[in-house]
């Protein structure tokens, strides 16, 4: 009885996953390997050797999403460890903090950056102008993409990293240390093992959204940093070069790609496991 229960509570979820992800991924497939003309739909490969034509763009886009990743674990990593640290009502406050740049639209948070990096009636400018210093050259840059990146997403990789490391027993800690470990041999073979779950899941939820992203880049970034994403978002607006076709293949070159990357992080997260159990 209880097992039926379940089952007619998971229909939703399975209605939900058929409706927005089996058939939308399905639609992708067959618009990548198809084409219409005259006399109808056809098979084919063009729209395949069309998208791999952007592998210089895609291979751009997996970079600055990598080092937008890198530096969101670089930051965010201290930052969860103090959290679990705190007393419960001030970790309440700090979740808050973080999610609350979350609670405001997308686009509003990159006009924001915007309003920030301007080079002549920035906000940064016009502050450093009081000392004298710039203007500093940072909107419609890499350097830009990546900053609008990190501030989007950083939230992604501080969550699972609290998440798990307010799981941490501070008995194992205390173990470590009476057992004659510094903090430094307790951070390195107590703590990052024991949230290196938290780790890639952060480093996987960071990196799909950035990799694909296309607001940022086009706000932050100008033309000469389109990415991925612009170029897909292209093919699929009627005002650009619209081509559902062409935009489904080089969509599913990306998807390719990112599972790839994901195959890659849990890869790291098996052997991890393994070694920490050992």
């Amino acid at each position: 009885m209880n097992n039926k229960k379940f089952k007619i509570l998971a229909v939703p979820y399975i209605v939900w996953m058929l409706i927005f992800t089996i058939i939308p991924l399905a639609l992708i497939l067959v618009f990548a390997f198809t084409d219409r003309n005259a006399e109808g739909f056809r098979f084919t490969f063009d729209n395949i050797q069309f998208a791999a034509r952007y592998l210089p763009v895609l291979i751009k886009s997996v970079y600055f999403a990598t080092v937008a990743t890198i530096i969101c674990l670089v930051v965010a990593y201290p930052l969860a460890y103090i959290m679990s640290k705190m007393r419960l009502n001030h970790q309440r406050t700090m979740v808050m903090l973080v999610m609350l740049p979350m609670w405001m639209n997308f686009l509003l948070r990159t006009y924001a950056w915007m309003s920030i990096l301007e080079t002549n009636s920035g906000f940064l400018n016009r502050f450093l102008s009081i000392f004298n210093i710039g203007p500093v050259h940072i909107m419609y840059t890499q350097a830009a993409v990546i900053l609008g990146m990190v501030y989007n997403y950083i939230p992604y990789m501080i969550l699972p990293l609290y998440t798990i490391m307010i799981k941490i027993d501070n008995r194992l800690i205390e173990a470590a240390q009476d057992l004659g470990c510094n903090t430094y041999s307790v951070f390195r073979k107590v703590i990052i093992p024991l949230s290196f779950p938290g780790i890639t899941s952060g480093i996987t939820m960071t990196f799909v959204p950035a990799v694909s992203t296309f607001v940022i880049s086009q706000l932050l970034g100008g033309p000469k940093n389109n990415l991925i994403g612009d170029l897909i978002e292209s093919h699929f607006v009627s005002g650009g070069e619209y081509n559902p076709y062409y935009g489904s293949a080089i969509s599913l070159l990306l998807m390719v790609v990112v599972f790839i990357c994901i195959g890659i992080f849990n890869q790291f997260d098996n052997e991890e496991m393994e070694e920490t159990l050992k």
